[in-house]
């Protein structure tokens, strides 16, 4: 039966998931937000009504209005469907329900569930399984973040940070790690670790968990609740693990043992130790699918990653311009030490913090994943719909990272970082940006300015 599903906020990568799904059922998808982007301007493509900008007149005759965690109880349109009798749905509710049609496996974590979710939907697909994907970024290649198959399987990225992955009850569960994370939401770490347990018991009876073995602390919190697991990891205690690592500039390689016997080589064309942990997770998941090992391990070489992953922007004058998601310190040393092992020149960071709940609780720890750059701009923080919180800003910041780093730190404002690195970065440079906010833009804007000056000097040499 069709129905009309309204999705406010429907630009967000979570709700154009779930969107893009929506229609490939073949269901009537209306939605709003505040601004056009690449996902709003796709899904018009695939036959959703979206209009910029929230009014309460924009819900028409929904038979369902669904919301994500960044729309607030003021939105307009979210209290007229209230108003009105519209059975309202978060997000994670509609994705919870598409799932419950299959076998569910869902990827859950701190970090690292986009690239993992990611590369176990292609696993899949090319093992001929047509996996339905519902992915929280864009995958490169494809340029999508959901599709509709044909199997029984559903894969699913799943959102811990406001407790709404406890909605599912999948048949699989990959847990990629435990964090002090999200505080805006979670109050502190035993309320985090209650949250997860009671996750793990919605794991069906039969089905398999399947954990990151390295992560003691989730590995604990596992066997408190009871239930069975199987772990991936660098520890030949794992039931699935790599050994013999070798990195190469930007792709890696490494042999895959599977309980107890060398599988076989694996090569990623993504860098990073955190990166190896992505395809265990994996190659254990599929080993317990019974994937054939040859086809996981071609399924991974061909992976071509996500946006805003170690996502590189350009190369111009032999500066590399590199965009990465990371917003939490344990990103944020994951991410700066791949790119040391994979740059031989200076790096030069470009932090814009993430929320201010989470750099006022972080504080020590951000300082500390920051200290080693060897040259670090920090911008203004990306509000994320929070309120300021005195005394929590960039300068500050920056004032405590220069009493323990023994490289420039400096604090600018966004829009003035593009003239300050024209002045600063130099061939053989990474830059690299790093937040989960709008600090790309500043990466995309030095690469297109760098290659427009080229080309004048070009023409200038060219009409000489």
């Amino acid at each position: 039966m069709t129905k009309h599903y309204h999705l406010i906020g429907i630009g967000g990568i979570g709700m154009s998931t779930i969107a893009s799904l929506l229609l490939a059922k073949g269901q009537r998808v209306s939605g709003s937000d505040v601004r056009e982007n690449a996902s709003v301007s796709r899904l018009i493509a695939q036959g959703a009504s979206i209009t910029v900008g929230h009014n309460s007149e924009n819900i028409g005759d929904a038979d369902i209005v669904v919301y994500s965690s960044a729309i607030t109880d003021a939105n307009c349109e979210l209290a007229a469907a209230h108003r009105r009798g519209i059975p309202v749905l978060r997000r994670a509710q509609v994705l919870a329900q598409l799932m419950g049609e299959h076998t569910g496996i869902t990827v859950a974590g701190a970090h690292g569930k986009t690239t993992t979710t990611s590369m176990i939907g292609q696993m899949m697909s090319a093992a001929g399984l047509e996996p339905t994907t519902a992915i929280g970024g864009i995958v490169m290649g494809s340029g999508l973040n959901a599709a509709l198959g044909k199997g029984k399987y559903f894969v699913a990225e799943v959102d811990e940070s406001d407790g709404s992955f406890l909605y599912f009850s999948p048949d699989y569960s990959i847990i990629s790690n435990i964090d002090l994370e999200h505080l805006d939401y979670y109050q502190n770490w035993k309320h985090i670790a209650d949250t997860y347990q009671e996750f793990f018991q919605r794991t069906s009876a039969g089905g398999v968990i399947i954990a990151y073995g390295d992560d003691h602390r989730l590995c604990d919190l596992i066997r408190q609740s009871g239930r069975e697991f199987k772990t991936f990891g660098f520890s030949s205690d794992d039931d699935v693990f790599a050994t013999n690592i070798r990195m190469q500039e930007f792709h890696t390689s490494f042999d895959c043992v599977i309980r107890g016997e060398v599988a076989g080589q694996v090569e990623i064309p993504i860098p990073g130790r955190h990166n190896i942990a992505n395809a265990l997770a994996c190659l254990c998941l599929g080993s317990q699918l019974g994937i054939d090992f040859n086809v996981m391990a071609e399924s991974l070489s061909g992976f071509g990653g996500v946006q805003r992953r170690f996502e590189t922007l350009g190369i111009v004058e032999d500066i590399m311009v590199v965009d990465d998601y990371a917003h939490h310190p344990t990103e944020i040393l994951a991410t700066l030490q791949t790119a040391h092992e994979q740059h031989v020149g200076r790096v030069i960071g470009i932090f814009q913090p993430h929320r201010y709940s989470r750099l006022k609780a972080l504080w020590k720890e951000f300082v500390e994943s920051l200290k080693d750059v060897d040259y670090l701009i920090v911008t203004d923080v990306y509000a994320a719909s929070e309120n300021v919180i005195p005394g929590v800003e960039s300068a500050a910041f920056v004032n405590d990272l220069k009493k323990i780093s023994d490289h420039p730190v400096i604090y600018i404002k966004q829009e003035k970082i593009v003239n300050h690195l024209f002045k600063t970065a130099m061939p053989g440079d990474l830059v690299i940006t790093l937040g989960a906010g709008d600090v790309n833009q500043v990466g995309y804007e030095f690469v297109r300015k760098k290659k427009m000056k080229l080309e004048k000097q070009m023409e200038k040499i060219s009409e000489s």
